[in-house]
Order: C-alpha cells, then sequence, then structure tokens
C-alpha cells in the first residue's frame, strides 16, 4: 500500500521533471518537498525499491510508467475537488489548494468517478489547470504569460503558474480572474514591469506577476 507521504513525493517528482520527462535532482526535490537533501534521497531510494521511479546515483530520479499513472491519478482528485470546492461550496479559488492537498489522498475510485460525473467532467480546475480524465489524458490550451504578451493586444486570464493563496489575494484585489480581459498597454524596459487596463481600470504589475499569469489571446 503506498502511504500519503509516497504519493507527495511522486506527485511533486511529476511536477518537477516537466510531466515526467526529465530527471528531478534530490536536491530540487528535497527543496520541493521542504527538506533535507538526505531524506529526499532515502524516499527517492525507497520508491525506486517500489519500482515508483528509477534513481540514479549523482542524477536524480524520474518516474516509471507505474508512478506515473500515480502522480496523474492524484493530481486529476486534487483538481476535481477543488472545482467541487468552488462551484459547489462556494469556496473562493484561494481557499482551496490546501483543503484539495487533504483530499486528494482519498482511495475510493468510484468516488472519485461519480465526482467527475457529478460535476459534468470539467477539464481545468479554477486555477486554469488542465484535469485528466480517468484514462490519464490532459486536456492542454494554447497560453502563454503575460510577460510574453504583445503590447497593444487583449488577452484573456486562462491561468496561473503561481496558485499559492497570497498571489490568488493579490489577484482577488485587483478583480483579475479566469475569463478576465488584459489590455497590454506598455512593457517598462528596465525593470520588466508591465502597464495593463483591466476592467477599465489601469495598473502596473511586476514582471514576478506577469511570469506567473497565463494569458490567451481574444
Amino acid at each position: 500500500m503506498i502511504t500519503l507521504t509516497e504519493e507527495n513525493y511522486i506527485k511533486a517528482i511529476y511536477h518537477l521533471s516537466k510531466h515526467g520527462k526529465e530527471m528531478v535532482s534530490t536536491n530540487a526535490l528535497a527543496e520541493a518537498m521542504s527538506t533535507k537533501a538526505s531524506s529526499a534521497t532515502d524516499m527517492v531510494k525507497k520508491l525506486a525499491e517500489k519500482n515508483y521511479v528509477d534513481y540514479k546515483k549523482y542524477q536524480g530520479a524520474i518516474l516509471t510508467e507505474s508512478g506515473s499513472t500515480i502522480a496523474i491519478n492524484v493530481i486529476r482528485k486534487h483538481r476535481l475537488w477543488e472545482v467541487f470546492l468552488v462551484d459547489k461550496l462556494h469556496f473562493s479559488w484561494d481557499e482551496v489548494h490546501e483543503l484539495a492537498e487533504q483530499l486528494e489522498h482519498i482511495k475510493s475510485q468510484k468516488l472519485i468517478d461519480k465526482l467527475d460525473a457529478f460535476l459534468g467532467h470539467p477539464t481545468h480546475d479554477p486555477h486554469g489547470d488542465p484535469i485528466p480524465d480517468k484514462h490519464g489524458d490532459f486536456t492542454f490550451i494554447d497560453k502563454i504569460t503575460l510577460a510574453q504578451a504583445q503590447i497593444n493586444a487583449t488577452y484573456k486570464c486562462v491561468g496561473v503558474n503561481d496558485s499559492s493563496s497570497e498571489f490568488l489575494q493579490y489577484l482577488n484585489n485587483n478583480k483579475i480572474e479566469l475569463g478576465t480581459k488584459i489590455e497590454v498597454l506598455h512593457k517598462e524596459a528596465f525593470d520588466s514591469s508591465i502597464k495593463i487596463k483591466v476592467n477599465e481600470l489601469e495598473m502596473v504589475v511586476s514582471n514576478s506577476v506577469a511570469q506567473n499569469l497565463y494569458i490567451q489571446k481574444t
């Protein structure tokens, strides 16, 4: 039986490896899990013994097929619960990540399939991230970051790279959510900040904000 901690490590490896395509160093994994490199190495070795990862000393780890299946299933549950919490229980998008972190470890596949059907088989969560279907397939959309936007063009917000409550609250305070129209007015050469118009109001956002906001041309 796989443990909650093992699932969390497998999910972290999946995200760090760009959907299971690249090796992940134990140092990067330790940073993501807020632990020591030695602890991350010990866990990776344990996962390798269970055939969830391929581990190479001094290179890192990459998920096996069974490890990827576990990661995608946990991500599916996490994002479906986020949709449920926002759409049905009316939580705001900055409140649901930590709750979904707990709910994603529920083992009942029947419950998750029923939840998916109840929600109408959503393809994206409240933060714009794709939800894998029961076969593990994702529906991706074309998107860029606000930092990559063209001047004098209009876009809509389709997701976030940073789903921390602090960043989402910042967006809430500035009336930016999924679907919000964003007009790009000017890019500052000095610090890469960007002047935009949102809801008829002009504002300047930092490069950090621009790098973490996904948009799509309208």
